[in-house]
């Protein structure tokens, strides 16, 4: 029986992709914190994530050599939600800085998990094709 990269890895590389964009997404509302009638925006992470597991788990079959072999990324713009503050500002302004700088933190160390849990697959596949 042969092993697949997307058995062996599971959703990781997606969730890596998924945490990069979330990334931008909360830098952008830390850059424009001072910026008048500025909407903070966040990606509902745990959707997207549970979208991409029922995508990986379709079985789609190609009845012609032409038909694509998997499903295109998606444009994640479409999933991004605004944020709803707690206090907004009289600017009309919705960061919240505490917010974002503590959700970037979850999210890079969301990130970094599941970095460290590939280079650690990688590693035993690594060692696995090496034989040791």
């Amino acid at each position: 029986m042969a092993i697949t990269f997307d058995k062996a890895l599971g959703i990781h590389p997606q969730a890596l992709l998924l945490r990069t964009q979330r990334a931008e997404v909360l830098a952008n509302n830390i850059a424009n914190a001072d910026t008048p009638n500025y909407k903070a925006r966040d990606i509902d992470f745990k959707s997207l994530l549970a979208g991409e597991t029922e995508r990986s788990r379709m079985a789609i079959t190609r009845t012609q050599a032409g038909h694509q072999t998997s499903l295109l990324e998606p444009d994640y713009s479409g999933d991004l939600q605004y944020r709803i503050p707690s206090q907004p500002s009289i600017d009309g302004n919705t960061v919240d800085m505490q917010e974002e700088q503590a959700e970037y933190v979850r999210n890079a160390m969301a990130f970094q998990a599941s970095f460290t849990f590939l280079n650690r697959k990688f590693s035993g596949l690594t060692s696995a094709i090496k034989g040791e």
